[in-house]
């Protein structure tokens, strides 16, 4: 029979036969609970698989969980001992402040000492100066050995309190004697005094002395002098002057005598 009668046939039975149409009623029916209970069954897999994965990512978030709370413990930990650290910190700022006042305290006293110590040269110097100038009044010394005197109290200044400072010292040099206004050898200083200069003519030979007998003094004793003084006891004012613009070429120091004066 071919597919086409036997639909025609079928069609025909559920027209005319109840019972039969009842009968294939009944089987439709369970086909199609039969379907519909195979996607139920796939339906509660995939949930299944779902909540599956929902339970993992529950144990993952308190896995998770447990390292933050592990990590908070340290980091209170840390805080801890960072608050410790801080005190710290703050008793040792407290013991600076307190030394440093006292050493505050230390310098101000020390100030004043010193303040005091320095009172007390100003005193001895002036004494000093007086005592010297009324003895140089007194004895009528030279202008030379006024010259070496102050050259001696620069000197000490500079912290050679031993230095000597001679007068006319003679010097053997190639052969011939070469004598110097003022000379100490150590430290090696070389001065030329002379009591008065008239002209810039006088003033250029005297620098010109000067300077001759400081290459005499440096091959003499091996060494280049630690000072160069040209003392001059008077002189006009534009002569003055020429001396001071020589000595800024030169390098030398120039004592006038009325300034010296001025010291002692």
């Amino acid at each position: 029979m071919e597919v086409s009668e036997l639909k025609a046939k079928l069609l025909e039975l559920l027209e005319v036969d109840e019972e039969f149409r009842y009968a294939v009623a009944g089987k439709l029916g369970l086909l199609e609970l039969l379907r519909r209970l195979d996607k139920l069954e796939q339906g509660q897999e995939r949930l299944w698989r779902s909540v599956e994965k929902l339970w993992e990512e529950v144990r993952a978030l308190r896995e998770e969980q447990v390292r933050l709370w592990e990590n908070q413990e340290r980091l209170w930990q840390e805080v801890k001992a960072l608050r410790e650290g801080q005190v710290r910190i703050w008793q040792n700022i407290e013991r600076l402040e307190e030394r440093l006042s006292r050493v505050e305290r230390g310098q101000a006293e020390l100030r004043e000492d010193l303040e005091e110590l320095r009172r007390g040269q100003e005193r001895l110097w002036k004494y000093v100066k007086g005592g010297f100038e009324g003895v140089r009044r007194a004895l009528g010394v030279s202008f030379e050995e006024y010259a070496a005197s102050f050259i001696g109290f620069m000197l000490d200044e500079l912290g050679y309190p031993e230095a000597k400072v001679e007068l006319r010292k003679p010097v053997l040099h190639r052969g011939r004697i070469v004598e110097f206004d003022i000379l100490c050898e150590e430290p090696l200083v070389v001065a030329e005094a002379t009591l008065r200069l008239e002209s810039k003519e006088e003033a250029e030979a005297e620098v010109k002395k000067l300077m001759e007998r400081a290459e005499v003094a440096a091959e003499v004793f091996g060494k280049r002098p630690l000072m160069l003084v040209l003392a001059v006891g008077n002189a006009p004012e534009e002569v003055v002057e020429r001396l001071r613009e020589r000595a800024a070429e030169h390098g030398f120091k120039l004592l006038i005598g009325r300034e010296m004066r001025e010291v002692f």
